[in-house]
């Protein structure tokens, strides 16, 4: 097999979907970002699931984070796999839409499913789903546009030249066209 001697080109090495499934149900918190009034790139943790091909978050409605994804829905969320069973080296990004939720529905199906994740017992399940039912939280729904996910062990295997080549990605543009360009400017040789 072939051993990766460029360590540079690192979008060959996505997550399998099944991968990048367990990882999105197992793990529980995310850092979520936004674009602030003037421009500034923020994030923040939160605990989330993943539910219906979509990350789902609450916040209090008088959040800056609310106002800046009622004014610009653009968000991207960040969730690794440090913590987790699969061990750190593993990431996703997505890059997607908020849609922002008051109603007694979403609310209704959305706290105890995340009490449920978030919690061991029934009685603490009760009393953060009790926590959660506040007239001032809204639900956050995104819906993912790009995934860009990382698999380091994948890599880590490339390197020593014991991973499969069919288990490679083709590379995005960021490795195919843009690091090329980047090394002509460097005078470095293309691979």
């Amino acid at each position: 097999m072939d051993k990766a001697e460029n360590h540079e080109a690192v979008s060959i090495y996505y997550l399998d979907p099944e991968d990048r499934d367990a990882l999105l149900l197992e793990q529980k918190e995310c850092v979520l970002n936004w674009c602030t009034q003037d421009e500034w790139p923020m994030g923040v943790i939160h605990s989330y699931i993943y539910r219906n091909g979509k990350i789902w978050i609450t916040a209090g409605a008088h959040r800056h984070r609310v106002s800046a994804l009622r004014r610009n829905p653009k968000t991207s969320v960040v969730i690794t796999s440090k913590g987790t069973s699969m061990g750190a080296g593993k990431s996703i990004t997505i890059k997607g839409r908020c849609e922002i939720h008051e109603d007694k529905a979403i609310k209704d199906w959305f706290y105890p499913e995340l009490a449920q994740a978030l919690r061991g017992t029934a009685e603490e399940v009760a009393a953060f789903e009790k926590m959660l039912d506040s007239p001032l939280r809204i639900v956050l729904e995104i819906t993912p546009e790009k995934w860009i996910t990382y698999d380091g062990a994948k890599m880590r295997d490339h390197t020593q030249g014991t991973l499969d080549p069919a288990r490679l990605a083709k590379p995005l543009e960021s490795d195919a066209v843009r690091l090329q360009k980047e090394k002509a400017k460097r005078n470095l040789p293309n691979d």
